[in-house]
């Protein structure tokens, strides 16, 4: 099974007001394991960026003007993302952007529900979390994913942390396979792909107490006692 997780980034909040992307990020999920392959483009708005905006992603306007147009990078992302389970964070929001820019590329474009299934992570969250906060960053601290890099948002590490946050969100591990082809960014920026790794602090062991062992062999006792027999966990040789 392949699925995209994507994240966008905007000029603004509204499409009513004439916001758009001005960077799409999708990291690449087979069979429940990150690839490594990804999409990630910035794109020319053609306007100018709320203040409100800035402040969260922190590209400018100088930065994005000679990047393409969203029509330019559209063929290469529909190429990425045509026929895969797109997984997004509250996907109400960039849905509602990415029809927008297919819009105003010419009127038959559809949307991009005619080319993928849409997953929104952020209902998933809240049916498993209800009452809870469940932004990506309250759920990285919650799964325990490292997103220490995340001090602006950005479109393609966003749809990084996201990636694991919905495979532990799901109930699965976290696993990272590289693709060995030659697809669209294969191999490159893996450094971001380093969640869960050697520097998590280790699990916490706790033993039990001497009343916890007499009591937990006494119910050993009853169970051999009716079995007839060794049980299992006196088989077992004990840990140092």
């Amino acid at each position: 099974m392949r699925q995209v997780v994507l994240d966008t980034e905007t000029t603004g909040l509204e499409t009513e007001e004439g916001h758009r992307i001005l960077e799409v990020g999708c990291v690449e999920i087979i069979d429940r394991r990150i690839t490594g392959r990804h999409f990630h483009q910035y794109i020319n708005p053609e306007r100018d960026i709320d203040d409100g905006a800035l402040e969260v992603h922190g590209i400018t306007r100088e930065f994005l003007v000679d990047k393409p147009r969203f029509a330019s990078i559209w063929p290469d992302f529909l190429k990425f993302v045509q026929g895969v389970e797109l997984i997004i964070h509250n996907a109400a929001f960039d849905i509602a952007f990415i029809n927008y820019e297919m819009g105003l590329m010419h009127d038959d474009a559809g949307t991009i529900t005619n080319y993928c299934t849409i997953i929104d992570s952020l209902r998933i969250a809240r049916e498993k979390y209800p009452g809870q906060k469940n932004s990506l960053d309250a759920l990285c601290k919650r799964l325990n994913v490292d997103n220490s890099q995340r001090t602006l948002h950005g479109a393609l590490l966003d749809a990084e942390i996201l990636a694991d946050v919905y495979l532990l969100l799901t109930g699965g591990q976290v696993d990272l396979m590289l693709d060995a082809g030659d697809g669209e960014n294969s191999g490159q920026d893996l450094q971001h792909l380093k969640r869960l790794s050697a520097d998590r602090p280790p699990l916490k062991v706790i033993r039990a107490n001497d009343l916890e062992l007499e009591l937990h062999n006494r119910k050993l006792d009853e169970i051999e006692q009716q079995s007839g027999q060794l049980s299992v966990w006196r088989k077992v040789e004990p840990a140092e």
